[in-house]
């Protein structure tokens, strides 16, 4: 009887696509893991774990992003300087205003699992603020998110 091994994929093996994904289309949360799903590799049927076998993902309407209830003015993001009394705080419509890429890749970086991976994922995330982009050459597939 054949023994049936399982495959792992080796980072020779990796072949990307170019992903484009609509920020406006739907809500941030729902956007966000689906963006985290391609950066991964998660849908495709090579997965492994410990292989960085994700996709680029280019964001565009990040100042357009829907979100849910009161989150514009309730939702509160901290960072913190270092140094004592060096909180800071901003809501979401503070943040959208002035930087609205980083609404998106504080919730993606949230979703994706924190190990060696994480920050070599990020970098292949290209957030847009309006509908134009720079990665026409690359000829992205356009991804509907529901």
């Amino acid at each position: 009887m054949a023994t049936i091994k399982t495959y792992s994929q080796k980072p020779t093996e990796v072949s990307r696509e170019w992903i484009l994904i609509d920020a406006a289309s739907a809500p941030l949360g729902r956007v966000a893991t689906e963006i985290a799903k391609y950066l991964t590799g998660k849908y495709k049927p090579t997965f492994t774990p410990h292989t960085d076998g994700g996709d680029y993902v280019v964001v565009i309407n990040a100042k357009n992003t829907v979100v849910t209830g009161n989150k514009e003015t309730d939702k509160i993001y901290y960072h913190h300087s270092g140094f004592p009394g060096g909180i800071k705080d901003a809501t979401l419509a503070e943040i959208r205003e002035k930087y609205p890429e980083r609404l998106i890749e504080m919730a993606v970086k949230g979703m994706l699992p924190k190990n060696k991976l994480a920050s070599e994922r990020m970098n292949r995330l290209r957030v847009f603020a309006g509908e134009a982009h720079t990665h026409e050459a690359q000829k992205p597939k356009k991804v509907e998110v529901k």
